[in-house]
């Protein structure tokens, strides 16, 4: 690593010699695998922008130049070359996160992970430029072809294209993929132009071919250039950035370092929105990521450098529990389809989508037109299954109320990745989804504690044909089965006898029903008698648990959500309408963005841990114990 150790901030580039960045950029891929490989993170993205970020950093000045990343997944290479290369806790509580970060660098100018907004940034970036008179600060967005079949991305590329004089060059780092292969018409024009001889290239043959003609030659060329626009649709259908305002640069062979260079100098000397369309390799370099057709190594855990083979098996994961029983669904009820945001293989889809492949539909980054889309097809009287990151689910709100909901739909919307999923960090912490989804009238939501209770439920939601339902699982592995010992109304009882008063019902949501379990048993050393509870159906509370938490001294809800809106709050809101007044201690994720770090570091951290809650509880019933008896 002789070179990139000298390397301590951007403008160290600028000593290197042509070999010499060839060098770093092999140096770089080396670094990527050997330490990515020990913490694991995304990995094929980021050797595959080495070229293009070594380019990007030679020819504009960060931090003066904002460059942005979207997503910041592809962002590893930009932090070697602003002087962070301890990659020794990547994602790890203390360590460097997996996206840009702030807190990190003043290279890091935003931090998102959520696809399609770096366009809107760098657009508001210019604007704000414009107005504080400075004139010379390009705005660099770099977004993934993927990302573009987003819808934010076209409304920011409107408004971008408006002002002539903005100076944003747009990066965009045409992979074929975003996790998986890009689909959609964007994507085919893509590929229409990375395969297309380059207009620029047939101009200039033109030129000097027409001007070494004589008399008629100059005047010929001039015709040919002044039909530019005709040319450019016939030769290089470019024209649907041009049709926009925005000039074209590309394609450019996205690890060619000098033709990046020049391509990047130009749009930098433009003034004006520049696209520079860069064709890249995801996984480049790395053989076991190149021959990786799924996904080209997008994210890895854990790995061996030599083999990109795990380093240790995990058991069966919450996602492939929901795969399997889609494909049997499937086999089963022919009117079953699922629908994907780009995500077919992170979210188990894609067993599904070998077997059924005319029933599965990959809408690109853009989960409001997968719930639309959704409803679409539950209006013609089939049943979609609509999986995404619990996360991401907050793009697509106001279609899962205006348009799913309020029009009665039987729609399922799976959510992989809810509660607390740590090292990905604040954006992908799916903490928010039960209590948006309070909100919407009708909707159904079910919350499994362990992996059969995940087949079940889908079961439950998919006969659901007059309202959106939605079944929320964690991120990892899921644990043993969790029996149930009795039932109440639609309740599971998980410990005690539900017929006789104890001191303490605890509420127990999704996978942090082992946590209750084990609170429970605290509780019982030190006398404190308690009823445990799986709702199931956490939306909307079951009509029996009034009637249930009237036989115990207190109420505790505990799920991996936001305190604000969840569960808790709506179990609250029950008892009150049923005059139950009691006590209720709802414990939950507080409303704050939780940097990354494992599961476990995060729920101690927070307190949404047995010993914590045991705590807590048992010094509640303290306080009622001393409290005098009403006479």
């Amino acid at each position: 690593m002789a070179l990139l150790t000298r390397i301590r901030g951007p403008r160290d580039l600028d000593r290197l010699t042509p070999a010499q960045l060839a060098s770093l950029a092999e140096e770089i891929r080396g670094f990527l695998v050997e330490e990515v490989s020990k913490t694991g993170g995304h990995l094929g993205p980021n050797l595959g922008v080495v070229e293009l970020t070594i380019a990007m950093h030679r020819v504009f000045d960060s931090p003066r130049d904002r460059i942005l990343f979207d997503t910041g997944h592809q962002s590893y290479v930009h932090k070697l070359l602003t002087g962070r290369q301890d990659f020794s806790r990547l994602k790890m509580k203390g360590g460097l996160s997996g996206y840009p970060s702030r807190a990190e660098s003043e290279h890091d100018v935003i931090e998102n992970s959520h696809a399609s907004t770096v366009l809107g940034y760098a657009d508001g970036l210019a604007k704000a430029n414009k107005i504080q008179g400075h004139k010379d600060r390009p705005v660099v967005a770099v977004i993934g072809d993927g990302a573009l079949t987003g819808g934010m991305a076209w409304e920011a590329l409107n408004n971008i294209a408006d002002a002539k004089d903005l100076p944003v060059v747009i990066v965009v780092n045409d992979n074929e993929r975003s996790y998986s292969p890009t689909i959609g018409g964007l994507a085919n024009h893509l590929s229409t132009l990375r395969t297309t001889q380059g207009y620029e290239r047939f101009l200039s043959w033109g030129k000097d071919a027409l001007q070494r003609t004589p008399v008629v030659g100059q005047a010929m060329f001039d015709t040919l250039h002044g039909a530019k626009k005709g040319l450019k649709d016939f030769i290089a259908p470019q024209g649907m950035f041009e049709d926009l305002g925005l000039k074209y640069i590309g394609p450019i062979d996205g690890h060619d370092l000098v033709a990046l260079e020049s391509a990047f100098t130009k749009a930098r000397g433009f003034g004006g929105p520049v696209i520079v369309h860069c064709i890249t390799e995801k996984g480049r370099g790395y053989h076991a990521a190149e021959n990786n057709d799924e996904d080209r190594f997008h994210a890895v855990g854990v790995i061996h450098p030599d083999t990109g083979l795990p380093v240790k098996s995990s058991g069966k994961d919450w996602t492939s529990v929901f795969g399997e029983e889609m494909v049997a669904l499937g086999r089963e009820r022919k009117d079953i389809v699922a629908i994907t945001a780009a995500m077919l293989h992170p979210v188990g889809l894609a067993p599904f989508a070998k077997a059924y492949p005319d029933r599965i539909f990959d809408v690109g980054i853009a989960e409001q037109h997968a719930a639309v889309s959704a409803a679409g097809l539950a209006t013609n009287g089939l049943h979609p299954v609509v999986a995404v990151y619990a996360t991401f689910l907050n793009r697509a709100y106001d279609q899962v109320l205006m348009d799913v909901a309020l029009h009665k739909l039987g729609v399922t919307f799976v959510l992989d990745r809810a509660g607390v999923t740590g090292t990905d960090g604040a954006s992908h912490n799916g903490m928010w989804d039960m209590s948006i989804l309070q909100t919407v009238p009708g909707l159904r939501l079910a919350a499994p504690r362990d992996a059969d209770q995940v087949r079940a439920q889908l079961r439950e939601a998919v006969e659901v044909h007059d309202a959106p339902t939605v079944v929320r699982y964690s991120k990892g592995t899921v644990g043993p089965a969790v029996p149930a010992v009795g039932r109440v109304g639609g309740m599971d009882v998980l410990r005690g006898d539900a017929e006789e008063p104890a001191d303490v019902l605890i509420v127990s949501v999704g996978a942090l029903a082992p946590t209750c379990l084990e609170t429970a048993e605290l509780l019982a050393v030190q006398g404190i008698s308690s009823t445990v509870v799986d709702p199931r159906w956490v939306k909307p509370v079951d009509p029996a648990l009034p009637g249930l938490a009237a036989r115990h001294r207190v109420v505790v809800t505990v799920e991996d959500n936001g305190r604000a809106g969840g569960v808790g709050s709506a179990v609250a809101q029950a008892l009150r309408d049923a005059g139950v007044d009691l006590p209720l201690r709802d414990f939950g994720i507080p409303q704050e963005f939780l940097d990354h770090a494992s599961r476990g570091e995060i729920l101690a951290q927070i307190g949404l841990t047995a010993p914590d809650i045991a705590a807590k509880v048992s010094t509640l019933v303290a306080k009622l114990d001393a409290e005098p008896v009403r006479a």
